[in-house]
């Protein structure tokens, strides 16, 4: 691997930062502490830098050797909120708040970002911008989306945009991209069923609405095998039921809740669609009433086929074109889908291992992301960094043309 020598001296530095931030890991919209720190690195090296996009969102203008009078300008992005778990670490650096985790590896993305924007100051071997941009909120806040509505783009007016997470389960020195739908839209529904209780002894007296949402659960699954395309992908999953507060009561309501994936918004179209209808016209055949709401999240997150190729040169060039594979999409989400809808960019995977980095008193758990036993891979630091770094470099490189097409 050919990682830049003066990141991987520093990487004691970079780690020190991840694990100052998985030790204090903030939620989503209360990053106050990762984005003071974020704030004083950057301003100790020179970085002119915003805030208050999203709240606690921090946006890095990072000149080059032109001062940016090329006007030209490219993004890099890195997520900065935790989950609301209790970790089940030991070790020295495990969260210090109850509830709270870095059980994703955003104390990593920030980091990683961190050290190549330090690199990126002290050499500026690129003309133009690069917009460091730390996001708060990616955990079901969708920060993303907040910060380009707040006019992240208006202001800081990027050609392109790019983003990556850490990827469990793979050897590290290994990256994953490609063109496409990468990961899936993030929807929610809930259906609540009206009927009418009555005594359990005389259900002829009322409208059970268990029975009714019994039928609608599996009438909700054929929209997946009868209505969409065998070619395309989607997840209806019904994971809540609530009804009754006694066994000699029939119920007044019943509500069902649950999420959607797609990989495309036509396909989501189509499935909310045949929701409804199938719930509303499911009640309307017992008796029954019925309120059906759906909310759409995050969008699916496809990357654009240019980007995701430059993407790849770059990776191909730091560890080989072998070590450089596609992604398999998943059916998880990502905001960063909301820039991706705002700008041409791509989003990648870098491999986090196997878990056999973890240190003496990990959770006895897997090491896979939103889990109690997960720790972030120190070792990916100073490889994420020299990837950062030379893409930026070579995006904004003075003999690379202005991709005006990608606009």
């Amino acid at each position: 691997m050919k990682i830049i020598e003066e990141i991987a001296t520093q990487a004691g530095c970079a780690q020190a930062w991840r694990r100052d931030l998985h030790a204090h890991p903030e939620l989503c919209f209360q990053e106050t502490r990762t984005a003071d720190l974020v704030v004083r690195l950057l301003t100790e090296w020179g970085i002119p830098v915003e805030r208050g996009l999203a709240g606690t969102g921090v946006v890095g203008i990072l000149h080059g050797r032109d001062g940016g009078a090329c006007g030209r300008s490219v993004g890099l992005r890195a997520d900065m909120d935790a989950l609301p778990l209790q970790e089940l670490n030991t070790f020295v650096h495990a969260s210090r708040h109850a509830g709270r985790m870095h059980a994703c590896g955003h104390d990593g993305h920030t980091a990683m970002l961190l050290a190549a924007a330090r690199h990126l100051a002290s050499t500026r071997h690129f003309d133009g911008t690069v917009v460091l941009i730390f996001q708060p909120a990616e955990e079901d806040g969708g920060g993303a989306g907040v910060m380009v509505r707040e006019g992240l783009f208006d202001r800081f007016p990027v050609e392109a945009v790019f983003g990556m997470h850490n990827w469990p389960g793979a050897p590290v020195g290994s990256f994953e991209i490609s063109s496409g739908p990468v990961m899936a839209s993030s929807n929610d529904f809930r259906i609540r069923i009206q009927g009418k209780g009555s005594h359990a002894a005389l259900p002829h007296s009322g409208i059970d609405p268990v029975p009714i949402a019994c039928q609608l659960v599996l009438a909700l699954q054929t929209i997946v095998s009868r209505n969409v395309k065998p070619v395309d992908a989607a997840v209806i999953s019904v994971t809540m039921i609530h009804a009754g507060e006694a066994t000699n009561v029939v119920p007044d309501a019943c509500e069902l809740q649950g999420t959607v994936r797609t990989f495309s918004l036509e396909v989501l179209d189509l499935v909310e669609r045949r929701m409804r209808e199938l719930a509303e016209h499911t009640c309307a055949a017992f008796g029954a009433r019925c309120d059906f709401s759906f909310r759409r999240k995050y969008p699916p997150t496809v990357n654009s086929p240019a980007e995701a190729a430059f993407m790849r040169e770059v990776m191909a060039s730091i560890v080989g074109p072998e070590r450089v594979r596609d992604q398999e999409p998943t059916m998880g989400a990502e905001d960063f889908a909301f820039m991706l809808q705002a700008k041409p960019g791509a989003y990648a995977f870098i491999s986090n291992g196997d878990g056999a980095h973890r240190e003496l008193g990990h959770g006895g758990g897997p090491c896979v992301l939103h889990n109690p036993s997960y720790d972030f891979n120190d070792q990916l630091l100073p490889l994420g960094a020299t990837f950062w770094v030379r893409l930026a470099e070579q995006w904004l490189g003075c003999a690379r043309p202005r991709p005006t097409d990608r606009q």
